[in-house]
């Protein structure tokens, strides 16, 4: 699982009927300087991953996202989807681990 940052949303004129009841975030995945909590900088072109959400996620919340054959797995039946919202996360404790003392 990784974690990522909402920064959008995909609008469907028309989806596939397993995939009702959902909707699709655009997620900025999370770096090394965001966990040492650095701001959300735009990312490069490309970066960005588009994750299959029923959880009801928000602009600008942080999600837990899976991806490739494990986002199909929450389903009953086999659904095309290349990453999943497994969770909503209300904050993140990072404490790096300090210096070696013995190096």
């Amino acid at each position: 699982m990784r974690l990522g940052h909402v920064i959008g949303k995909v609008t469907l004129n028309a989806t596939e009927q397993a995939l009702r009841g959902g909707r699709f975030l655009l997620v900025q995945p999370f770096g090394k300087p965001q966990f040492g909590g650095a701001g959300m900088n735009p990312l490069a072109k490309g970066a960005t991953v588009v994750v299959y959400d029923e959880l009801g996620a928000g602009l600008g919340q942080t999600v837990g996202f899976t991806e490739g054959a494990e986002a199909a797995m929450p389903f009953s039946r086999p659904t095309p989807v290349d990453a999943y919202a497994a969770a909503i996360v209300e904050r993140v404790f990072y404490h790096p681990p300090g210096p070696n003392p013995r190096a």
